[in-house]
C-alpha cells in the first residue's frame, strides 16, 4: 500500500510517501480503504517529538488519525454489524503512535470507527471525527452543556472550535466566541450571538459588554487565554481545557483528553444529518502534498479543516 510515513523526528521535510507492506486485519479490526484522511496540530507535534513522553512510540510512524473510506475487510470477532463495502468513518487512535491513517489501508479497531453520514464528502468526512469528538466529550460530559446556559468557546475559529460552537447551538446553549476579526463573521454565521476579539484586551472584561461571566468556558488555547478565567465563569467548575491538564487542576476545571467513541461517532453523524453540523475544510491536498498540509496545519489559523485525498 502507498502511505506517508517518517523514521525520524523532525520538520515537514522528514515525511516521504511511499510503498509499505499491507497491514494484517486483527480479530477486532476493521480494514478500512481510506479515502481520506485530516491534519491536526497534534500530527505535526508527534512528527517534531513533542509527545514522546506521552504515547510509546514506534518509528516509522505513519501520521494521522482520523479516517474517512469504506471497509474492505471485517475481522472475526467484530460484532459492530459493519460490513465489506461500507462507508465509515472514524477517530483511529491505538495505545500507541505508529500505524495511522494517512494510508490507502488502515486497520481500524472496532470501537474507533463508525458509519460515515451520506451527506459529507470523504474529505468532509475526513475532517470531523477527531475534533467532533473533542468538542462533543468536552461539552457533553466535562462542561454538561444544556438548555439556556451561556458558554465561551476560546478560539471558536478552529478546527475544535467551530464544531464546539454548532454542538453547543445544538444543545441549547447561547454561544460566545473568541476569534481574531477576521474570522468573526465565520463564527457567529456557525451560531455564535457574540464574538470577542481575543487581541482586544481580557476577555472577562469584554464579557461585561455582552451579558456578562458565561455559565461554562471551553478552552481551546491555554496561557494567556485564561488569565482571567475568574471573570469569565460563574463557577470555576464548568471551565474545561483540551490543553493544560495542571491548570485545569489548579483552578477546579475539567482537563479533556479525547477518545474514541462509537455512540458519540453516531451523534455527530445525527447533527450532519440534521443540519445542525456542518464541515468548512479550508484546504484539501493529495497524499503526495502531505508535507505542505502539515506545513499549512503548523502556520496556525488556516480558517477550518485540513483535509488529505488518498
Amino acid at each position: 500500500m502507498r502511505a506517508a510515513s517518517y523514521d525520524t523526528y523532525g520538520g515537514p521535510e522528514v515525511l516521504t510517501v511511499g510503498e509499505l507492506p499491507d497491514p494484517p486485519v486483527g480479530p477486532d479490526t476493521v480494514l478500512v480503504r481510506a479515502r481520506a484522511t485530516s491534519v491536526n496540530p497534534v500530527d505535526w507535534k508527534v512528527r517534531e517529538g513533542y509527545l514522546q513522553g506521552a504515547f510509546p512510540h514506534h518509528l516509522p510512524i505513519v501520521p494521522g488519525w482520523d479516517v474517512a473510506g469504506v471497509v474492505e475487510a471485517v475481522g472475526p470477532a467484530v460484532r459492530t454489524g459493519l460490513q465489506v463495502g461500507d462507508e465509515v468513518w472514524g477517530y483511529v487512535r491505538r495505545d500507541d503512535v505508529h500505524a495511522g491513517t494517512a494510508a490507502e489501508l488502515v486497520p481500524a479497531p472496532e470501537r474507533t470507527v463508525s458509519l460515515k453520514p451520506a451527506g459529507l464528502s470523504f474529505e468532509e468526512a475526513a475532517s470531523v471525527p477527531l475534533a467532533g469528538l473533542t468538542a462533543y466529550q468536552a461539552l457533553t460530559e466535562a462542561l454538561a452543556v444544556g438548555e439556556g446556559d451561556r458558554v465561551l468557546v476560546h478560539a471558536a475559529s478552529g478546527g475544535v472550535g467551530q464544531f464546539a460552537v454548532q454542538i453547543a447551538r445544538s444543545l441549547g446553549a447561547e454561544v460566545i466566541g473568541t476569534a481574531s476579526p477576521a474570522h468573526h463573521d465565520l463564527v457567529r454565521e456557525l451560531g455564535a450571538t457574540h464574538v470577542l476579539d481575543h487581541g482586544a484586551g481580557p476577555v472577562g472584561e469584554q464579557l461585561g459588554t455582552v451579558g456578562g461571566p458565561v455559565d461554562a468556558v471551553l478552552d481551546l488555547v491555554g496561557g494567556d487565554a485564561m488569565a482571567d478565567v475568574s471573570a469569565q465563569v460563574k463557577d470555576t467548575a464548568r471551565v474545561a481545557s483540551v490543553i493544560d491538564a495542571e491548570q485545569m487542576g489548579q483552578i477546579g476545571g475539567r482537563y479533556v483528553f479525547v477518545r474514541p467513541e462509537r455512540a458519540h461517532l453516531d451523534a455527530l453523524a445525527e447533527l450532519v444529518d440534521r443540519g445542525e453540523l456542518r464541515v468548512t475544510v479550508a484546504a484539501t491536498f493529495d497524499l503526495d502534498q502531505i508535507a505542505d498540509a502539515h506545513r499549512l496545519s503548523q502556520e496556525g489559523s488556516p480558517g477550518g479543516k485540513i483535509a488529505v485525498r488518498i
